[in-house]
């Protein structure tokens, strides 16, 4: 009998996208919510050169990094293919896969910190936007006609990005700056496969991401008096 589970935070855009892949492939698993604060030793164990969430323990066997995780998944579990197969259309996933976890602490620092570091912040977001404002012209998916492995690598633009703006009342996305993302992200949360797997943006979301903006901004008041 497989033994499958998920270390995690329920805020994590990271473990969500694990969860959503176990769901998908319709495995059956036991999700550990860990403390940031107080890490277990079971997660340190599994993962001791990170010390990071999220952690997919199967059969006693400790596998790292949401988008690695993703594939070990894929190739594991039967079920709905969540990289294509197709060996271009699989390079091109891996490929904008990247892209969106590469820009995602930039992102979140943004949305965190003042001054020449935000302003900094926003131009290198702005210019992630645009690119993917391109690219999403006309398109509901990133590769081919069907949702899979980069989707749900877009899942902190697609849906913690909004959330982000609002905890932090900086805003960097509208309909009229990024029309074609903004048309994007309106089919990516209310396509069937997000509505199914993914938790909807919520109050506690928000109250959450509010408390960890005023925490920082208390923290950086403090440092420079």
């Amino acid at each position: 009998m497989e033994q499958v589970k998920l270390l995690g935070f329920w805020y994590s855009p990271f473990s969500h996208r694990v969860e959503w892949a176990l769901k998908i492939k319709g495995v059956k698993y036991e999700y550990i919510e860990e403390d940031k604060n107080n890490k277990s030793s079971l997660l340190l164990q599994s993962n001791p050169i990170h010390k990071k969430i999220p952690v997919l323990i199967h059969n006693g066997k400790p596998i790292c990094e949401s988008m690695i995780i993703l594939e070990y998944i894929d190739e594991t579990f039967e079920g709905p293919s969540i990289l294509p197969k197709d060996p271009y259309d699989r390079a091109l996933a891996r490929f904008w896969a990247k892209f969106l976890d590469d820009k995602v602490a930039t992102m979140v620092n943004t949305f965190l910190h003042k001054g020449d570091e935000q302003e900094n912040g926003k131009k290198e977001v702005c210019e992630m936007l645009k690119v993917l404002d391109n690219e999403l012209k006309d398109k509901k998916v990133f590769v081919g006609d069907k949702f899979g492995f980069s989707d749900m690598a877009a899942n902190f633009v697609g849906l913690w990005l909004s959330i982000f703006q609002e905890a932090s009342g900086v805003v960097l996305v509208t309909s009229e700056n990024f029309p074609n993302f903004c048309d994007w992200r309106d089919e990516y949360i209310n396509c069937s496969q997000v509505k199914e797997y993914l938790s909807p943006r919520n109050d506690k979301l928000l109250a959450f991401f509010q408390g960890r903006v005023s925490a920082h901004a208390a923290t950086s008041a403090s440092t420079q008096k």
